[in-house]
Protein backbone atom coordinates (compact mmCIF):
# COMPACT_ATOMS: atom_id res chain seq x y z
CA UNK A 1 0.00 0.00 0.00
CA UNK A 2 3.18 2.55 0.65
CA UNK A 3 4.21 2.07 -2.40
CA UNK A 4 1.14 2.50 -3.93
CA UNK A 5 0.58 5.52 -2.50
CA UNK A 6 4.16 6.91 -3.25
CA UNK A 7 3.56 5.87 -6.96
CA UNK A 8 -0.07 7.70 -7.12
CA UNK A 9 1.68 11.28 -5.60
CA UNK A 10 4.43 10.79 -8.48
CA UNK A 11 1.66 10.23 -10.99
CA UNK A 12 -0.80 12.77 -9.60
CA UNK A 13 2.23 15.68 -10.27
CA UNK A 14 2.63 14.65 -13.97
CA UNK A 15 -1.00 14.31 -14.66
CA UNK A 16 -2.14 17.24 -12.90
CA UNK A 17 1.22 19.46 -14.59
CA UNK A 18 -0.42 17.68 -18.27
CA UNK A 19 -3.24 19.12 -17.51
CA UNK A 20 -2.32 22.38 -16.88
CA UNK A 21 -0.42 22.71 -19.65
CA UNK A 22 -3.51 20.91 -21.66
CA UNK A 23 -5.43 23.50 -20.80
CA UNK A 24 -2.96 26.11 -22.50
CA UNK A 25 -2.63 26.24 -26.17
CA UNK A 26 -0.67 24.11 -28.01
CA UNK A 27 2.12 26.26 -28.83
CA UNK A 28 2.63 27.19 -24.98
CA UNK A 29 4.45 24.06 -23.74
CA UNK A 30 7.38 21.51 -25.33
CA UNK A 31 8.47 18.13 -24.48
CA UNK A 32 12.34 18.35 -24.35
CA UNK A 33 14.55 15.32 -24.59
CA UNK A 34 18.59 15.83 -25.17
CA UNK A 35 22.11 14.87 -23.43
CA UNK A 36 25.39 15.87 -22.62
CA UNK A 37 28.69 13.32 -22.74
CA UNK A 38 30.75 15.42 -20.32
CA UNK A 39 34.74 13.91 -19.62
CA UNK A 40 34.09 13.96 -16.22
CA UNK A 41 30.77 14.47 -13.86
CA UNK A 42 31.78 17.27 -11.94
CA UNK A 43 28.53 18.50 -9.53
CA UNK A 44 29.40 21.34 -7.11
CA UNK A 45 33.27 20.85 -7.09
CA UNK A 46 32.11 17.33 -6.03
CA UNK A 47 33.72 14.14 -8.75
CA UNK A 48 30.94 11.52 -9.48
CA UNK A 49 31.74 8.52 -11.34
CA UNK A 50 35.71 9.67 -11.94
CA UNK A 51 35.54 8.74 -15.53
CA UNK A 52 33.45 9.78 -18.78
CA UNK A 53 29.42 10.67 -18.36
CA UNK A 54 26.32 10.86 -20.37
CA UNK A 55 23.91 12.73 -18.76
CA UNK A 56 20.46 12.59 -20.71
CA UNK A 57 17.36 14.56 -20.01
CA UNK A 58 13.84 14.48 -20.36
CA UNK A 59 11.19 17.21 -19.38
CA UNK A 60 8.38 18.69 -20.24
CA UNK A 61 7.62 22.45 -19.63
CA UNK A 62 5.02 25.57 -20.18
CA UNK A 63 3.11 28.16 -18.36
CA UNK A 64 6.24 28.69 -16.29
CA UNK A 65 6.27 25.03 -14.89
CA UNK A 66 8.74 22.43 -15.88
CA UNK A 67 8.80 18.47 -14.74
CA UNK A 68 11.27 16.08 -15.61
CA UNK A 69 13.98 13.31 -15.16
CA UNK A 70 17.59 14.16 -15.72
CA UNK A 71 20.39 11.54 -15.24
CA UNK A 72 24.21 10.55 -15.45
CA UNK A 73 25.70 7.29 -16.09
CA UNK A 74 29.42 6.77 -15.91
CA UNK A 75 30.97 4.77 -18.66
CA UNK A 76 33.02 2.55 -16.26
CA UNK A 77 30.06 1.48 -14.90
CA UNK A 78 30.79 2.96 -11.35
CA UNK A 79 28.45 5.43 -10.88
CA UNK A 80 24.70 6.66 -12.13
CA UNK A 81 22.26 8.89 -11.02
CA UNK A 82 18.30 9.51 -11.83
CA UNK A 83 16.99 12.59 -10.66
CA UNK A 84 13.41 13.54 -10.85
CA UNK A 85 12.44 17.38 -10.68
CA UNK A 86 9.61 20.31 -10.86
CA UNK A 87 10.92 23.69 -11.22
CA UNK A 88 8.20 27.06 -11.60
CA UNK A 89 9.67 30.65 -13.21
CA UNK A 90 8.56 33.73 -12.58
CA UNK A 91 9.93 37.29 -13.35
CA UNK A 92 13.44 35.13 -13.55
CA UNK A 93 12.83 33.43 -9.88
CA UNK A 94 12.52 29.61 -10.02
CA UNK A 95 11.64 27.64 -7.34
CA UNK A 96 13.41 24.03 -7.19
CA UNK A 97 12.32 20.96 -5.88
CA UNK A 98 14.59 17.92 -6.83
CA UNK A 99 14.72 13.69 -5.56
CA UNK A 100 18.00 12.73 -6.27
CA UNK A 101 18.49 9.19 -6.57
CA UNK A 102 21.13 6.88 -6.71
CA UNK A 103 20.86 2.92 -7.28
CA UNK A 104 23.58 1.51 -4.91
CA UNK A 105 26.65 2.57 -6.74
CA UNK A 106 26.62 5.70 -5.98
CA UNK A 107 28.48 8.55 -4.27
CA UNK A 108 27.08 9.62 -1.65
CA UNK A 109 26.23 5.29 -1.01
CA UNK A 110 22.94 4.51 -1.02
CA UNK A 111 22.21 1.87 1.12
CA UNK A 112 18.96 0.09 -0.60
CA UNK A 113 18.65 0.31 -4.50
CA UNK A 114 14.62 0.10 -4.13
CA UNK A 115 13.21 3.49 -6.23
CA UNK A 116 10.14 3.16 -3.43
CA UNK A 117 12.26 2.92 -0.16
CA UNK A 118 11.70 6.20 1.38
CA UNK A 119 13.44 4.99 5.43
CA UNK A 120 15.06 7.31 6.33
CA UNK A 121 18.05 5.34 7.40
CA UNK A 122 18.45 3.47 4.06
CA UNK A 123 16.59 5.07 1.30
CA UNK A 124 18.42 6.00 -1.70
CA UNK A 125 16.97 9.48 -2.30
CA UNK A 126 18.11 12.74 -1.58
CA UNK A 127 15.57 15.36 -1.77
CA UNK A 128 16.66 19.16 -2.17
CA UNK A 129 14.42 22.18 -2.40
CA UNK A 130 16.27 25.23 -4.00
CA UNK A 131 15.38 29.01 -5.42
CA UNK A 132 17.33 30.23 -8.24
CA UNK A 133 17.27 33.83 -9.68
CA UNK A 134 18.31 34.43 -13.32
CA UNK A 135 17.72 37.09 -15.64
CA UNK A 136 19.92 37.64 -18.09
CA UNK A 137 17.69 41.23 -19.39
CA UNK A 138 17.84 42.67 -15.95
CA UNK A 139 21.56 41.63 -15.29
CA UNK A 140 24.64 39.59 -15.73
CA UNK A 141 24.51 37.49 -12.36
CA UNK A 142 22.60 34.79 -11.04
CA UNK A 143 22.60 33.47 -7.13
CA UNK A 144 21.55 29.79 -6.59
CA UNK A 145 20.82 28.79 -2.93
CA UNK A 146 19.74 25.04 -2.27
CA UNK A 147 19.31 22.65 0.89
CA UNK A 148 18.99 18.51 1.08
CA UNK A 149 15.70 18.05 3.47
CA UNK A 150 15.85 14.60 3.33
CA UNK A 151 18.15 11.03 2.55
CA UNK A 152 20.25 8.75 4.34
CA UNK A 153 22.98 10.13 2.25
CA UNK A 154 22.75 13.41 4.24
CA UNK A 155 22.62 12.16 7.97
CA UNK A 156 25.06 12.69 11.04
CA UNK A 157 26.53 9.57 12.89
CA UNK A 158 23.56 9.77 15.08
CA UNK A 159 21.09 9.73 12.12
CA UNK A 160 20.49 13.53 11.95
CA UNK A 161 19.91 15.04 9.27
CA UNK A 162 22.18 17.44 8.02
CA UNK A 163 20.95 20.00 6.43
CA UNK A 164 23.60 20.30 3.56
CA UNK A 165 23.77 23.61 1.70
CA UNK A 166 25.00 25.26 -1.12
CA UNK A 167 24.76 28.82 -2.37
CA UNK A 168 26.55 29.78 -5.73
CA UNK A 169 26.82 33.28 -7.17
CA UNK A 170 27.50 33.06 -11.07
CA UNK A 171 28.76 35.79 -13.56
CA UNK A 172 27.58 35.26 -17.38
CA UNK A 173 29.18 37.43 -20.02
CA UNK A 174 30.15 37.02 -23.84
CA UNK A 175 33.71 37.17 -25.28
CA UNK A 176 34.46 37.22 -28.79
CA UNK A 177 30.78 35.66 -29.75
CA UNK A 178 31.83 32.93 -27.05
CA UNK A 179 29.62 33.00 -24.25
CA UNK A 180 31.18 32.36 -20.67
CA UNK A 181 30.12 31.62 -16.56
CA UNK A 182 31.98 32.84 -13.56
CA UNK A 183 30.84 30.84 -10.85
CA UNK A 184 31.81 30.62 -6.78
CA UNK A 185 29.98 28.21 -4.67
CA UNK A 186 30.17 27.12 -1.22
CA UNK A 187 28.67 25.75 1.91
CA UNK A 188 27.44 27.19 5.37
CA UNK A 189 28.52 24.24 7.75
CA UNK A 190 29.92 20.31 7.74
CA UNK A 191 28.15 18.17 5.62
CA UNK A 192 27.60 16.53 2.03
CA UNK A 193 30.03 19.48 0.25
CA UNK A 194 32.38 20.02 2.81
CA UNK A 195 34.14 19.48 6.14
CA UNK A 196 33.53 22.36 6.83
CA UNK A 197 32.09 26.10 5.88
CA UNK A 198 33.60 27.54 2.57
CA UNK A 199 33.86 27.69 -0.55
CA UNK A 200 33.59 24.22 -2.49
CA UNK A 201 33.48 25.41 -6.11
CA UNK A 202 35.04 27.91 -7.87
CA UNK A 203 35.38 28.13 -11.93
CA UNK A 204 34.81 29.31 -15.06
CA UNK A 205 33.22 27.44 -18.24
CA UNK A 206 32.85 28.79 -21.56
CA UNK A 207 30.43 27.93 -24.68
CA UNK A 208 31.33 27.86 -28.73
CA UNK A 209 28.81 26.31 -31.37
CA UNK A 210 31.15 24.76 -33.88
CA UNK A 211 29.73 24.56 -36.95
CA UNK A 212 29.92 21.20 -38.58
CA UNK A 213 27.77 21.57 -41.70
CA UNK A 214 25.34 24.32 -42.72
CA UNK A 215 22.02 23.06 -41.32
CA UNK A 216 24.20 21.59 -38.15
CA UNK A 217 26.51 23.86 -35.32
CA UNK A 218 27.71 21.12 -32.23
CA UNK A 219 27.49 22.97 -29.13
CA UNK A 220 30.70 22.57 -27.21
CA UNK A 221 31.57 23.39 -23.60
CA UNK A 222 34.78 23.36 -21.13
CA UNK A 223 34.97 24.35 -17.89
CA UNK A 224 38.08 24.55 -15.16
CA UNK A 225 36.77 23.80 -11.68
CA UNK A 226 38.99 24.12 -8.43
CA UNK A 227 37.61 22.87 -5.18
CA UNK A 228 39.43 24.86 -2.00
CA UNK A 229 38.50 22.19 0.56
CA UNK A 230 39.36 19.10 -1.63
CA UNK A 231 42.83 20.94 -3.05
CA UNK A 232 41.64 19.50 -6.34
CA UNK A 233 41.39 21.05 -9.74
CA UNK A 234 39.36 19.75 -12.97
CA UNK A 235 39.30 20.50 -16.54
CA UNK A 236 35.90 19.37 -18.30
CA UNK A 237 34.71 19.13 -21.85
CA UNK A 238 31.47 18.31 -22.84
CA UNK A 239 28.78 18.47 -26.10
CA UNK A 240 25.39 18.52 -26.12
CA UNK A 241 23.41 16.26 -28.58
Amino acid sequence: MKHTFQFLVIFSAIFMLNTRLSAQQQDTFKFNAGADIMSRYIWRGLDYGSSPSIQPTLSVSGAGFELGYWGAISTLGTYSEVDLYAKYTFSGVSVIATDYFFPGDAIPEAKSQKYFNWEKETTGHLIEGAVQYKNPDVMPFSVLAGVFVYGAGDLNEEGNQKYSSYFELTYSGKLAENNFDIFVGGTASEGLYGSSAGVVNVGITAYRGIKLTNDFTLPLKASVIANPQTSNIHFVLGITL
